[in-house]
């Protein structure tokens, strides 16, 4: 469990930024590279603490193949009072 506010904060732009892109079409291939992009631009830039980055990732991966997240909800239908 992620409990640094900044390390958070990553975490919560990476998990929509996954969402966006699914709905955009693309898929967890194309998502884990994404995420590989991100993670190494953070360690470049040293802006959190590589053990902090190590658990970004753990976190990060387990949301992307869980896929209870990209579920589509359909609506259901009204029903016909007639």
């Amino acid at each position: 469990m992620l409990q640094d506010t900044q390390t958070i904060r990553y975490y919560q732009r990476l998990t929509d930024a996954f969402v966006e892109l699914w709905n955009r079409g693309y898929r967890t291939d194309d998502m884990r590279m994404y995420l590989d992009g991100y993670l190494a631009a953070l360690r470049h830039s040293n802006a959190i603490e590589s053990y902090k980055i190590h658990r970004l990732e753990e976190e990060a991966v387990r949301y992307l193949y869980d896929v209870s997240n990209f579920a589509m909800v359909q609506p259901e239908a009204e029903p016909d009072y007639r």
